[in-house]
Formats: structure tokens, sequence, C-alpha cells
């Protein structure tokens, strides 16, 4: 084990000391958490053109997940990466220009700000966090150290949703007063099934695992990984938030970004695990109200029906008084309102349609190495990801205290709510884990 009072000041020092790109210089990169979002976004990093860039080290605390990401760069026919299970030894690395963070939710804020310390550009999978506070820190590192953090929110860098929100900006379909997202999904009646606690597996550092997050029993579902799926963490408090940050997180950025707000001033929130006869610890029906000046956004998850709503599984639809814009990753959909004048029915405005312009997620990439050589805050930059992923947490910590909570974006402190509630802001990280910016 590296020790931390070493490798706090060998970043200090780094981070000094960090490069500045000329315009044709390879950016050197490596990925932390090569599960199947981390190796997903290490390949979309590997297929973008505009950019040279060398991936010089990928790190995993689960041996087969090391192999599996060495193999992806072989079958390219590119260089072997360096394989480390402890990613304090990439940011010891002075050839490294970025960190890739896909690991676990729970890792996201510590390794984010121990990479800024170190000198290295973050893009970093959402949610960012799993508490508000650990957020905010983020931030502060980025500024601190006058490093460029993306979030992967890489719906900003779709061309469809640009345009959506510049509709919304625009007047388009008249004054909105109701925002609705969702996701639907279908898992009843097992889910994630109910394996029982057992030994970690000898290619797994269950101990680096949970890193700074309580100290747990190892349970294949806690762990989560599974071929067919994303990882099964998500369904777990100690490690994440359930769909209401896996998903909601993409859904309502886009409706903050279109709303230019950066929270809500309430939240409400209902539901419960009511029907799914597994072992996660996250709600399998949820509905989420949000309160922003003249206007009511939802967020609702169901995992025991998937027919959605118009039988879309997921989407954003913006309520205006002329028109219904209805966004998702395919594209987005304007309908008008109709007025009836005598005997004949007008619309409003005229109908507007625009299909998904592919490769967001390469653009999302680009966008970042962009910022990496200019010094310019990308489009999905760390404050932004830190207030989408707050606004979810929010809806979090309202289902689990059954409160009505006012909030203030500007302090990050509820105005009206209980001191249960106040703590999940935050948490105390497990010994010798400590989140120092």
């Amino acid at each position: 084990m590296i020790d931390r009072r070493n490798f706090l000041k060998t970043t200090a020092a780094a981070a000094v000391a960090s490069r500045v790109h000329g315009a044709n210089e390879r950016i050197v990169g490596a990925v932390i958490g090569t599960g199947r979002q981390g190796r997903g976004v290490m390949s979309a990093f590997a297929r973008q053109e505009a950019f040279p860039m060398a991936l010089a080290a990928v790190c995993d605390v689960y041996e087969p997940n090391l192999k599996t990401a060495v193999k992806a760069c072989e079958d390219r026919q590119l260089p072997a990466p360096e394989a480390v299970k402890d990613y304090r030894r990439i940011l010891e690395r002075k050839d490294i220009d970025v960190v890739i963070i896909g690991s676990p939710d729970h890792w996201h804020a510590l390794q984010t700000v121990h990479a800024c310390q170190a000198g290295k550009d973050v893009y970093v999978e959402k949610p960012i966090s799993v508490r508000v506070q650990e957020g905010r820190r983020m931030v502060e590192a980025a500024r601190k150290y006058n490093r460029v953090v993306q979030v992967g929110t890489q719906q900003r860098s779709g061309k469809h949703f640009q345009k959506a929100v510049e509709l919304v900006w625009e007047g388009a379909i008249g004054k909105i007063t109701h925002v609705k997202s969702w996701n639907y999904g279908n898992e009843y009646p097992k889910g994630i099934g109910n394996p029982p606690d057992s030994d970690p597996p000898p290619d797994l550092d269950w101990d680096m695992w949970l890193g700074p997050a309580p100290m747990r029993p190892f349970n294949a579902n806690r762990f989560g990984v599974n071929p067919r799926t994303f990882s099964y963490f998500r369904w777990f408090w100690d490690y994440a938030g359930g769909m209401m940050t896996d998903w909601g997180v993409h859904l309502l950025d886009i409706v903050q970004w279109a709303l230019k707000a950066d929270g809500p001033r309430s939240v409400t929130a209902t539901g419960g695990k009511y029907l799914l006869r597994d072992n996660r610890e996250t709600p399998d029906t949820l509905m989420v109200t949000y309160e922003y000046p003249g206007c009511v956004v939802t967020y609702e998850n169901l995992t025991t029906n998937n027919f959605g709503v118009d039988t879309h599984g997921y989407g954003i639809n913006f309520y205006g008084t002329e028109g219904t814009l209805f966004v998702d990753r395919a594209g987005f959909k304007v309908t008008p309102q109709t007025t009836r004048i005598g005997e004949r029915s007008y619309d409003l405005m005229p109908a507007v349609e625009m299909k998904d312009l592919p490769n967001s997620g390469i653009n999302h990439m680009v966008n970042f190495l962009e910022c990496v050589r200019s010094r310019e805050k990308p489009i999905s930059d760390i404050e932004v990801g830190h207030r989408s992923t707050s606004t979810c947490l929010l809806g979090n910590i309202a289902y689990r205290t059954k409160e009505r909570l006012e909030w203030d974006p500007a302090t990050e402190r509820f105005t009206k709510g209980s001191a249960q509630a106040s703590a999940l802001l935050s948490y105390d990280y497990r010994k010798p884990w400590v989140l120092t910016v």
C-alpha cells in the first residue's frame, strides 16, 4: 500500500508542475475503474480522432476487469497499458495528463480530488458523488488546482439536446409550468436476486473496493459485476442512489439546463420497495416532485412496468402554453397546442422534429480534450455536474426522510428540514480515507 502522507506530498508537487500541451502533442491518459462503464468510456476516447491520445495505464481492484481492459487495447492493436490495482500508482506518474474515472460512484469524489491534487485533468462518470458535500469538495479541488474536469453527462454534447434546450430558451413552446421526466422498466418479480453474504473472490481486493464506504461483508450484489448488465452496486445506499442518481441525473441535467436553474427550491418524494424480491435497498417505485420558480418538475422511476409515457420507457416532456417538447436520446419532437375557433381547430405553432445526430458520446470526449488544451471549462464542467447530481441526491434524501424539504441552492443547505435530512448531505469516510482539498 502506498503511504498516504508521501502520496499527498507527491501529488501536491505534481499539481504545480503539470504540463501545458502543444497543439500537436499527444495527450497521455489512464483509466481508473475498468468495469463495463469504464471500458465503454475508454473505447470512446480511443475512437475519437480529433486529438492524439495514448492510454498509458489502467486500474481496477478486480483482476478480471484489468485483464479485459488490457485485452481490449490489444484487440485494437494498441500498446498494452500498465495494469495496476491502486489508483495512486497512476496519479504518481508524471507522464499521465488525464484520468478517466469509471469506478463505482462512492469513489468518484476521492479519486477526482486526488487527481486534481496530482495535476491531472479528469473525466469523471456521473453521478459525481453520493453526498452533496462531496460534490462541492470536487468543485473546490478543480478550481484550486486549475484542473479541467468534465462530467460524463454526455447528452449535453448531443446536437439535438442542444437544439431542444435552445427552443425552450427561445420560448418556442411558450411558458413552461411543468416538466416530467421518467425511467420505466420491468424487473418483476425477482429483480437482481438475493444472494447470501460470502467470502469475496480471490481476485478481488474487497477492502479496497469498499474504500471510504462502511465495512460490509462481501455480497455478490453489493459488488454487482454482471457480464450481462451494469453493476448492481447502484442499488445500495453505501455506494450509489438507485435510478434516481444513475439515470435521473441524465434527465434532470437537461431539465435544469433548459430552465437555467442551479437547483430546486423544494423537494418531496414518495415510493418504496413494494414488489421486487431481491436484496437491493433502493426503491422499485419512486415519484419525486421538485419546485422551481414558476415551474414544477417531476421524476418518476418504475421498475415493475415498462410502458412509460406515450410508450417511451424514458424521456423528458416540457409542457408549455403553446406546445409540448419531448426529448430522449433518439431525438426530440414538439407537438403544438391547439385552439378552437368556431368549428375549426388551429395549431398555435408548427410541429418540429429532429432525430439524433450520432456520436454525442464521442463529441463529449472531444469537448473534454479540446478544453485540456485550451484550459476552458468543458460543456459538463464539474460545477454543472455537481448541481445536477445534487438535485438527484435531494430526491433521495426526501424519499428516505419522508419530508418536504426546502433548499437554498446558493448555500447548499436546507432552509426547512430535519437534522436527519441535513446529516444525509455528507458522511464520514471509513479510515484511513479522508477527503481534504
